[in-house]
Parts: C-alpha cells; structure tokens; sequence
C-alpha cells in the first residue's frame, strides 16, 4: 500500500476504541517465526501494505528501538548534540552487515550525502560533526580515492556497532542483522530521507522532513525518529506518567526524556513537527465532555495502519460542548502557541529546581455542572476584570432594584429610564425586542468621530479618554531613541506616550546642551535604554513601563560629579569617564592607606577583626568625604549666587549705559547748526561739516608746500606759500564746479539753493582732499632730493655693494641691482623723516604762521 491509500484508510470504529489492537502487536507463540507483517487497515487479507516502511511489528518495533538507544546512549554518543546523534545513526542504519569480509560494519558515504540525511550543509557535515565524532572515538573514517588519488568517497566504521560485534555477540542489541539494518534504513528513509532516482531502478521519493533543513533540522529528525519507535499501531505516541510542568504539557515532556532536552525546547521540537504535518496533539473526551488527558498522534504510523486521523488541536465528538476548556487555558494541556514555524531554532531554555509542577487531571473530574445551552448572551463584550458589578460601567454608583424602570418603554426619555446600566442604556427591556447593541452604536460613533478627523469623545455618558497611538512618535529622532523599547511604549496610555515623549524630548534637549551633535543625540538615547533594558533583564521583566521609562530608563545617571557622566561614559567622546577612574583610584589609595594604617596600630588582628576595623574606618572615610561634598556644593552654590548677582549688576549698568547715551544721541538730534543754523542737525549740518574740512584740508595743503619750498624760519616766506597753495586749490574748485554745472540740470539747482550749496560744498571738500594727496607726494618727491637724502643714498648703495656675498664680485648686475634697491629705500626712508621733522617745526616752531594760513 502506498503512502496515499494508506492515508486513505479508515477504521469504521472510534480511535480510542483501537489503541493497540493490530495483529502486529499481538503475542508470539514460542518457535514462531519474527517477521515483518501488516494487516490491511479495512480488515482485508492480503500484502497490499506490507510495503510501507512505517507498518512495523511489535518486535520490529521494539527490536529497532532498543538498538537506536544503545547506540544512543553510547558514552561516546551519549553527551554530544543531536547532529552528531543523528549521523551516528544514519552511518549505523547503512553499516554493512556481517558476511565475513574486510569491510564488514563498515559504511560508504561522502559529506554532501551525509549533510542531505541531516538537513545540514556539507561544511556543518565537515567542521561540527565528523570532527565530534571522530574526538570522542565514536567514529573511524578514511578516505576513499581513485586510480588518480582523487577522493571518492569515505569510509565509516561506527566503533559502538564494532565494539557490539566484537564484544557482545549476536545478543547485543547494535547487532542487527541484514534484514533488520534495512528495516531500520527503509524507515530513515520514509522519515527524512533526501531521496532520489538510481538508474534503472525504482525511484525512491523523498522522507516526510526532507524539506527540512538548517538550525534544528537534525533535532526535528531525531525526535521524530524517536517518536515512531516509541509509537505502536494505533498512531498514538506512548507518554510517560507522573507529574509534568504546567507549560510544556505531558507530549513535549515526553519528547524531552527522548532528546535528553528540556521540556521547554521539546515543546518547541513538538511545534515545529506539528505544523508539518507530522503530529497531532489532541485531549480525548470525557463524559463531561471537557479536555481530558493530552495525546499525541503520530499521523505517518496512524496513516501507515489506516488508523482514523486526529484534527490538530481540536476535539472532535458528537454533539454541543457546553463548556469546553479554552484551547489557550493553563495548565499542562496547553499548546505550544508562540512555537515558531519549521524554520524555527531548535531546542533553547532549561528547567530550574523551582519550577512549579502540576499533575495531570484524571478523566473523570468534573470541574462544575453543565448549563443549559439555549441562552444566548445580549452583548458579546468581554468585561475588564470580571469583579462583581462590572456591568455597572464607569459610573461608580448602587445598582437599581430589580424591577426598576420595566415599567418604561424601551424608548423612553423619562429619568427611570435613563438609570440603567450603560451596557444596556438604551436598550430593550426584557421581553422586548432588541434594535441593535448599544455597545457597538458606542464603536460606530467613535470610529466615526476618528474618521471625521477629531479626537475621540465619550459616547453615552463615557468619560472620555486619550487615545493610545499604537506606532512609536512620527518624529524621526524620536523614533531612533525609543526604538529599543517599543514594545513597552505599546503598554502605555495615551497620557503616559505624551508624558513619555516629553521626557524623550527632554533628554534629547539635554544632550544637545553637554557638546553631543544633534544627529548622534537619538542614537545615544537609544543606546542608553538598551543598556537599563540589559540591566533589567530584558522588556518582559519590566512590569510597569511607565515608571521604569520616567525615572530608570530615560534619564541620566552621573556616576560621578562631572556633568558629562552617564554611568562611567563620557556623552560627548563616548570613552570612559576619567574622572569616575579619578574617583576609583582615590578610594583604593584610601583602602590601602587605612589598612597599612590598621596593620601598624593593631598588629596582631585576625582576619574577620581587620575586615571589620578596617569598614568602620572606611564608613568613617565616606562619611568625611559626604559632609566635603557638601560643604563644597555649598561653596560652589554662594559662589554661583555671588557670579549671577554681579552678572545682573553688570547688565544693569550695562542697560543704563545704554539708556544714558541713547538720552544724550536723542538731545544732540536736537540742537540746531552751529554755522547756519538749521534745526535738529545735531549741531552742524552736513554743510557746514563740508566746509570745515575743507578749509582745514587747505591749510594743511599750505604746510606740505611751505615744508619743502619756504624758508622755516621765516613767517612771510611760509604765509606766501600758503596762499599761493589756497589760491591754486580755489581755482580747482571753480573749476570743478563749472565742470559739474556741466552735467548737471541748472535750472533744478537755481529752483533749490540749498541743494546747489550741498553740491558746492561737497565739491569743494573732494577738490581739497586731491589738492592735499599732491602736495604731499610733491613735498616728498622734493625732500627725497636733498643732500642729506643724497648722503644716506649713497652710504646705503656703498654699504650693500660691501656685503660678504658680492666682495668678489661687486660690480655685478646682483650687487648693483641690490645696491640700488638699498639706496632708494634709504632716500624714501630720510624724506619721510625730514616731513615729518619740517611739518612739527612749523607747528611748533611758528605757530602764528600757522594759524594765519589756517585763517
């Protein structure tokens, strides 16, 4: 019988009724022969299913599972992980069996194929489980070459098979025989066997976790391998008895004593296995019709000897369950429910000593009466907490009498009315037909209050409330920062997100302020919660989020007195904090000091007596140290009262300053023109300034021409240079402006005299400052052509042409060309000097000469 029209077969009677009851599994008489035999699951004779590798007798049965847990349980098995396990077994299953030849219990293979048994990749084949197994003497291979001495393949001796043979005899249970080895491979190979197409042969397909493969692959295969030997005709595994822990269930404690795990990974191992579609879990019925003993259906075997199959997680009977236990209930019937899928890791977690247990209920307990089954419930709202009066709603008040308000319609607006619960407000009365749930009226017109853009308000007398936002903030940075504890922002009311989010911003502020770049700010917030959080032992040991966040997880904690500090961390660089190393140092030089100190006061102590001194003295050492800490916190707070009291002085005067000038700006806007008189000119207008320094600049003209041209001594020689100097800077001015009349509207200047004097004036002032530039540069032309300047040139020119570097040659372009540049540098050098020493003589020295050419 195939795969198929086994699965096809069905018992006519209930499962349970069948437990044990194929011919297989009965007796055997003495001298009768052990073979492999099947019984066709409709009951008819014939061989059509003796061809499934999974109809196995009973002393098949048990034949194969004695021999897989002696190899199993091996010393050089027993205390490796389940890939080498499995491998073992695989090479045991294909060893040759004894016929007197070289290679007897031995075995042919290549690391690709061994890896397809196992659901692993050749390198785990190669790096994590040959290695193993040839460390701990469990295996002995060599490689297998060619005529070439390229590697073909390798040969596999199984030492626990050898010693068995060797040392046992045919009694011991690795020594199977040929057919039983092929029973054994046959049965791998419907199991997990990768499959495959020999040529001229009858293809083999592939095993029933052939598609399972990676991290857990070789353990779901041993399990389940160890579950068909452990499982007789009726495809119900055999589970073992006493007390098993509330979690994990009697099947995955089972699975556990097979692996060698603990129930917690069996359970998961049993998760993964069930959603294959390898095993069922079920509870059989009771009288009471409640969950009874947990079971597991192995439903390859249960197909195997068309035995009825079991619904995955479901109880399956005639007639109304009145009231059933939850799937979801505690207790040692629970599912494993979070078991990941196939791809899932493998076994994880171990039992502590404490673990509470919990002993299976027997099938006849009953937990309480049945109910009748026609009540239908009004609203299908499940309460919050289930207390006395929870249908009461919010509003904290005694409940009516009995019959209150059944005297008023069921849309009636009279008080009585309006008095009942908020469950049923609204409502009908009893015996009255209902409209539609209040409750869900409620759901509509707040979703469609959220749709209509507002924020949610109470409907029916609620109170409203804030609404919890499910996402972390929109914000980007804060999104980074409370990233790591997303799941607890989930847990929070609406008002604690926003005083969380609050906080968040806070710090992030705060952070900002101690030198951290804006953009690294959220990375190191979410840096800090993942430290509390590994601190506290992850998110499912924080049972009140709202605290931890607030005062745990956001904000800084400075392990010593420098501002920067967040638990030994500097927050600007990200190193250590030296001064938290500062402080470290400093108390164990005091530990030291006060115990060399101990040693020499009270030589002789005992051990238990110095520890003790020595932590009084240490207590006395902190206590000092505290009431320093405070003295100087003191200190520094008179000190920074004392800054920001002469800080707010210096802002006052500052301020007055301020006030004074703007007062004294404001008084000198007001004053008239000194010259003219024009109003609000701040004492001369513009002018009027023009001509003042026009005439100033005139009268310094006439010094620059008086200090090269005029004999200093005398004050006639030097007036007269003046005035000719005044007279050819006023013929510029007429000529520059006769020049501006020009180019400019003469009829606009004739209609405003006062913008025509403007020009003027401005005029005269830019012709003056050009006058003065020229006199001065003639002043020192003409200086630099006295004989002092002559002298100093020449000196200079004789002094450079002398130097070191052109003595052999100074005659040379370089030295003349040096000499030059020297020379004239010195000529511009006692120009200047003798400028500046004529200009102060005249200044000094004739004083009326200068104020006449002034005037």
């Amino acid at each position: 019988m195939n795969a198929g029209a086994a699965s096809a077969a069905v018992l006519d009677r209930p499962l349970w009724e069948s437990i044990d009851n194929f011919v297989g599994e009965t007796p055997v008489l003495p001298g009768q022969r052990s073979a492999l035999r099947s019984v066709p699951a409709s009951g008819q004779t014939g061989d059509e299913g003796s061809d499934d590798p999974l109809r196995l007798g009973r002393r098949m049965r048990l034949r194969l599972l004695a021999a897989v847990q002696a190899l199993l349980a091996d010393p050089s098995i027993a205390g490796l992980k389940d890939a080498p396990k499995l491998a073992s077994v695989v090479l045991y299953a294909k060893s040759r069996a004894p016929k007197g030849e070289k290679n007897d219990n031995q075995t042919s293979i290549w690391g690709a194929e061994l890896g397809r048994w196992m659901g692993v990749k050749e390198s785990t084949v190669h790096h994590k489980v040959l290695p193993v197994l040839r460390g701990s003497d469990a295996l002995h291979t060599q490689v297998v070459t060619d005529a070439k001495g390229h590697p073909t393949g390798l040969d596999c001796l199984v030492m626990p098979l050898w010693n068995a043979r060797k040392g046992g005899g045919a009694g011991h249970p690795l020594a199977l025989d040929k057919a039983e080895l092929a029973t054994l491979l046959r049965l791998l190979e419907a199991l997990f066997g990768h499959g495959w197409t020999p040529e001229g042969k009858e293809p083999t397909p592939p095993g029933l976790l052939a598609g399972r493969t990676g991290k857990g692959a070789a353990t779901d295969r041993l399990g389940l391998l160890l579950m068909v030997l452990h499982t007789p005709a009726s495809g119900w595994l055999q589970l073992c008895g006493g007390s098993v822990k509330k979690k994990e269930g009697r099947g995955a404690a089972t699975l556990a004593r097979l692996l060698g795990c603990s129930p917690s990974g069996a359970r998961k191992v049993l998760a993964r296995l069930t959603e294959a579609g390898v095993v069922a879990r079920q509870h059989r019925e009771t009288s009471t019709r409640m969950r009874g003993r947990a079971r597991v259906m192995l439903l390859p075997v249960a197909r195997a000897y068309g035995r009825r199959l079991a619904s995955v997680e479901a109880v399956s009977g005639p007639g109304p369950v009145f009231s059933a236990r939850p799937d979801g209930a505690c207790g040692d019937h629970a599912p494993a429910g979070a078991a990941g899928a196939l791809g899932t890791t493998g076994i994880g977690g171990t039992e502590g000593p404490g673990d509470a247990e919990d002993r299976e209920r027997p099938d006849s307990a009953e937990l309480h009466a049945d109910h009748a089954s026609g009540v239908t419930p009004v609203v299908a709202l499940q309460l919050s907490c289930g207390f006395s009066g929870e249908g009461r709603g919010a509003e904290d008040r005694r409940p009516e009498r009995a019959y209150a308000g059944e005297d008023q319609a069921a849309d009636s607006e009279s008080p009585v009315a309006g008095t009942g619960s908020p469950v049923a407000e609204g409502g009908p009365l009893r015996g009255e037909k209902p409209k539609e749930s209040p409750v869900d009226e409620r759901v509509e017109q707040r979703a469609a209050g959220a749709v209509a853009g507002g924020r949610p308000k109470a409907v029916g007398g609620g109170k409203a409330q804030r609404q919890q936002r499910v996402g972390l903030p929109a914000d980007l940075r804060l999104r980074v920062a409370l990233g790591p504890v997303a799941w607890l922002w989930e847990r929070l009311s609406g008002w604690q997100q926003d005083q969380v989010e609050a906080a968040a911003k806070a710090e992030l502020a705060q952070l900002a302020g101690l030198g951290v770049a804006p953009e690294g700010a959220p990375r190191l917030l979410a840096d800090r919660l993942t430290d509390r959080l590994e601190e506290t032992g992850g998110e499912a040991l924080v049972d009140k989020p709202f605290p931890w966040l607030t005062h745990r997880g956001l904000p800084q904690r400075q392990a010593c007195s420098h501002r920067k500090c967040d638990d030994g961390v500097r927050l600007d660089t990200g190193e250590d904090c030296e001064n938290c190393g500062n402080v470290i140092h400093t108390r164990r030089a005091w530990r030291a000091r006060i115990g060399a100190d101990i040693d020499r006061e009270l030589p002789g102590l005992s051990d238990g007596d110095r520890r003790r001194v020595l932590e009084e003295r240490l207590r006395e050492r902190a206590a000092i140290e505290a009431e320093d800490l405070v003295w100087r916190r003191e200190q520094a707070r008179v000190q920074q009262a004392r800054r920001d009291a002469a800080r707010a002085a210096a802002l006052e005067r500052a301020e007055a300053d301020r006030a004074a000038a703007a007062a004294a700006d404001a008084v000198r806007e007001a004053l008239p023109c000194e010259d003219c008189g024009q109003p609000q000119a701040a004492g001369l207008c513009e002018r009027c300034d023009h001509t003042r320094q026009t005439e100033s600049l005139i009268g310094e003209a006439g010094l620059y021409a008086a200090v090269w041209s005029a004999d200093l001594a005398d004050p006639g020689s030097v007036a007269a240079v003046a005035d000719r100097a005044r007279t050819a800077i006023g013929d510029s001015v007429a000529a520059a402006w006769q020049e501006f009349l020009q180019i400019t509207d003469v009829a606009a200047l004739e209609a405003n005299p006062e913008a025509a004097q403007d020009a003027y004036a401005f005029a005269a002032l830019q012709t003056a400052q050009q006058a003065v530039q020229e006199h001065q540069a003639t002043a020192l032309a003409m200086l630099g052509r006295t004989e002092e300047a002559e002298a100093e040139a020449r000196r200079a020119y004789k002094t450079e042409q002398g130097r070191h570097w052109f003595q052999h040659n100074p005659n040379g372009a370089d030295a003349i060309a040096a000499a030059t540049r020297a020379a004239d540098t010195a000529r511009e050098r006692v120009a200047e000097y003798l400028f500046t020493t004529r200009l102060e003589q005249l200044r000094e020295l004739a004083p009326r000469t200068a104020s006449a050419v002034i005037a």
